[in-house]
């Protein structure tokens, strides 16, 4: 029976990490969050507070990496101290909406900027969307080497882009066209708590994605010790990356003008060079390629382990004998992903609920370190988590707050997240009849 190989190393797996957060939203989400916290230093504000989630976060997991290396992650967290269905629903939830969605807005979001270079035509964005997503995960089926190397080089390559967009931003900064404020009396914003809970929800979509890593334990070099490392180095990389990003758009634009674009990378370097809008828009084509590579490589795992554990498609757990790569779970993620492009018109609204959805998760498995603190007193910790229970309780904190913020703010997203959970409920069962179980 082949298995899967174990060949990625700290640096592809810490660019897995990276490039899985970076992809499209730093670049369009700044907009909603200048106009939930009209203020310079509330704004750097939400951001540190979205990578101190992403930090405690990444902290917590790396225990439960490191007690668990195996593929599949957060799914193989909530199997352990849940139990199936739970597992089964973050599976579930991860591939009907909240990946593919991810992958089919991804696509569609790479051919719009690619046509600000090459012009198409909508029909023409589509089957480009389509072929992308086609060739990356071809190209990830040929084994996870080939897949390490295109994640560090199109990670490196967004790094450097945005890197180049931040030394503009301070550079070209003129302080007599934009005042930069930095500090605020917190009591002149009505309502300051919710308005930073709403903020985040544009915050945690472009942080999304730091715990990929976790999918690709079973395929890492020593994933006791890297696992862990490379989630909070790669946190650690991004949320140095957005805040200093966030800081040069506030440099090059007034807050009025961020609040009312959603092209801000665009705005901002067109501020300063005649043609900063298709420098923006390769940039961005850049990263979204990349993220687009990394899902279509990380999140099959979780469909593989399912398989594995008997609650989903058998099929699902055929490992590649020549590539010994999770082969028919990739490519059920794939189609899955261009029918929800085919019908973006249908599902682009419910991808609005998926933060909300995959906090749930996040959160559930942030408490699963304190439930194996009491039930595996016994079991072997190579990594253990710094300052529990104060790390941990941070972040299932703030995500608590944010679900609950969630429920009361934006009630139809919420309840429309629930229904889709609920959903899978039934789903489960059948499986275990299909398997026999």
């Amino acid at each position: 029976m082949p298995e899967l190989k174990k060949k990625i190393t700290l640096y592809g797996l810490t660019m897995i990490a990276v490039g899985s957060c970076i992809g499209a939203g730093i670049f369009i989400t700044p907009y909603q969050i200048v106009a939930a916290v009209p203020h310079h230093g509330l704004v750097i504000l939400v951001w540190m507070i979205g990578g101190l989630i992403a930090l405690t976060g990444a902290l917590t997991f790396s225990e439960l990496g490191a007690m668990f290396p195996q593929s599949g992650g957060v799914y193989v967290y909530l199997k352990e101290a849940y139990g199936d269905l739970v597992a089964f629903l973050y599976g579930w939830v991860i591939l009907l909406v909240i990946t593919t969605g991810a992958l089919a807005a991804l696509s569609i979001g790479f051919t719009k900027y690619l046509s600000f270079i090459f012009p198409l035509s909508e029909t023409a964005q589509q089957y480009v969307a389509i072929f992308t997503l086609i060739g990356l995960t071809v190209v990830n089926i040929f084994g996870v080497q080939l897949s390490q190397l295109l994640a560090s080089i199109s990670t490196t390559l967004k790094l450097i882009v945005m890197a180049g967009i931040i030394a503009v931003g301070f550079i070209f900064y003129e302080p007599q066209e934009v005042h930069l404020e930095l500090t605020a009396s917190l009591g002149a914003f009505d309502h300051l708590g919710t308005a930073l809970l709403t903020a985040l929800v544009g915050v945690l979509w472009s942080f999304g994605g730091w715990h990929h890593a976790s999918y690709l334990a079973g395929e890492t070099i020593d994933a006791k010790r890297t696992v862990p490392r490379a989630m909070v180095l790669g946190t650690i990389i991004v949320t140095t990356t957005y805040v200093l990003i966030n800081l040069a758009y506030m440099l090059l634009l007034p807050l009025d003008v961020i609040a009312q674009t959603q092209r801000i990378a665009g705005d901002a370097l067109a501020s300063v060079f005649a043609f900063g809008g298709k420098l923006a828009a390769i940039a961005i084509a850049i990263s979204i390629f990349g993220t687009i590579g990394i899902y279509t490589m990380s999140a099959p795992r979780i469909y593989f382990a399912m398989a594995k554990d008997g609650i989903f498609f058998k099929q699902l757990s055929y490992i590649h004998p020549k590539y010994k790569t999770p082969v028919f779970a990739m490519l059920l993620q794939c189609v899955w992903a261009i029918i929800l492009l085919l019908f973006w018109g249908t599902f682009e609204e419910l991808i609005e609920y998926v933060t909300f959805t995959d906090v749930i998760f996040m959160t559930l498995a942030g408490i699963s370190l304190f439930v194996f603190r009491r039930t595996r007193k016994e079991q072997e910790r190579p990594y253990k988590v710094i300052g529990y229970p104060i790390i941990p309780l941070i972040f299932i904190t703030i995500s608590a707050a944010f679900v609950l913020n969630t429920l009361l703010v934006e009630t139809k997203q919420a309840v429309a997240g629930l229904i889709l959970l609920g959903l899978g409920v039934p789903v489960y069962y059948l499986f275990k009849r299909y398997n026999g179980e």
